[in-house]
């Protein structure tokens, strides 16, 4: 098992015409992702996926350097089967002797940012080596299934507010009970957005749960007045309703209202989440394993959730790679209720790799393939790798 390979591929993908959407962050034409492929001596491979953006499109070139020119060299003789002990050795680099020996962090300067990002690729990819090797799923090495199936939300809703009911039943037909739409800047102003949601939630119905996301672009005070607009429309959550970076920002939101407050999906490590319920900011914990230090680290979110009572709900926009990976956390972790299903234009998803991923009357069931459960399809890799 000890690692021979270190492999990153930029994967640049365009999205059909009739499945782009328009948001705050443009009308997105392409999807990209860095595809994280480890290799050992015997030839067992292992894949993972590391991400540039939280959304659907940025420049992965960065994260590919790092991983086959900064972190490749550290790995190379490595025995995989050891996670933890390389996800301390990338994070500590040349002192992880002394982290090792002292039980605590001796971190990098890039403990943040894109080395995160490339080291989550790596940990997934190990994790799904490891669980290959013994021919089980991830979550079995992660304690077990706490449960059969789990519901799936439809993760979508840019639609205006004269279809964006249409647009949502759309997603209900498909069997799902729970819906998210997206809310912010992209309406221009509150009011827009909060007549987005009446509508919705007046097309809906009382009983689909419905989420929004505002994408971190609310200020303060907009996202309070926001509240107040659609207090009575039973959100079950308001996704991202500041800036990350102000964290006492989206805790004021949280204390002045009812509505439960999501956030995680752009922090590196259980140390920024550590931090944001330190302050109070969240009731729902939403870590991406592309971004946050692979699945070794959401597991450890995950343990936070768990210990301070918050709900887990894993950050799944990305490929087929991230999907799994957090689906895996969430099967595993005991407050994970609900998981994220991308409605959106998603190549990465479906055509990169071999096996077809499902969604039956609104539920996913627990996985069963040994390790993540994917097959690359390398015809696809080899025709959109940059």
């Amino acid at each position: 098992m000890k690692i021979s390979n270190v492999e990153a591929f930029w994967l640049r993908c365009p999205i059909p015409k009739e499945k782009q959407h328009a948001s705050d962050y443009g009308l997105l034409t392409d999807f990209d992702m860095t595809l994280v492929v480890v290799t050992t001596e015997d030839g067992l491979q292992g894949f993972g996926e590391a991400k540039a953006a939280v959304g659907s499109s940025g420049v992965c070139s960065s994260i590919v350097h790092c991983i086959e020119q900064e972190l490749k060299p550290l790995l190379i003789g490595k025995d995989a089967r050891h996670i933890s002990r390389i996800w301390e050795h990338l994070y500590n680099g040349t002192r992880d002797h002394y982290a090792l020996k002292r039980g605590r962090k001796f971190p990098i300067l890039g403990r943040r940012g894109l080395t995160i990002s490339a080291m989550s690729g790596i940990d997934t990819a190990l994790w799904d080596l490891k669980a290959k090797a013994l021919n089980v799923p991830v979550l079995e090495l992660l304690g077990g299934a706490c449960r059969d199936q789990m519901p799936a939300y439809a993760s979508g809703g840019w639609a205006g507010v004269d279809r964006i009911g249409e647009q949502l039943n759309g997603y209900v037909s498909k069997g799902f009970s729970g819906v998210k739409m997206r809310v912010g800047v992209m309406d221009d102003t509150v009011q827009s957005s909060i007549a987005r949601v009446r509508a919705a939630r007046e097309a809906l119905g009382d009983n689909i749960k419905l989420m929004t996301d505002a994408h971190g672009t609310f200020s303060v005070p907009e996202a309070k007045q926001f509240c107040r607009g659609v207090e009575d429309c039973n959100l079950y959550w308001f996704e991202e309703p500041i800036s990350p970076d102000n964290r006492h920002g989206t805790a004021e939101v949280r204390a002045s209202t009812s509505i439960p407050i999501a956030a995680g999906e752009s922090e590196y490590t259980s140390f920024d989440i550590r931090d944001l319920i330190e302050v109070r900011a969240l009731d729902v914990v939403q870590p991406d394993s592309a971004i946050i230090g692979g699945i070794s680290e959401a597991m450890r979110v995950g343990h936070l959730a768990s210990t301070y009572q918050l709900e887990l709900a894993p950050h799944c926009w990305g490929s087929a790679f991230s999907f799994m990976a957090g689906l895996h956390v969430a099967f595993a972790s005991p407050a994970a209720t609900i998981i994220e299903f991308s409605l959106g234009g998603n190549p990465m998803m479906y055509e990169l790799v071999q096996e077809q991923i499902t969604v039956k009357d609104g539920f996913i069931d627990v996985p069963t393939g040994p390790g993540l459960g994917l097959t690359p399809n390398w015809d696809f890799v080899n025709e959109y790798k940059q």
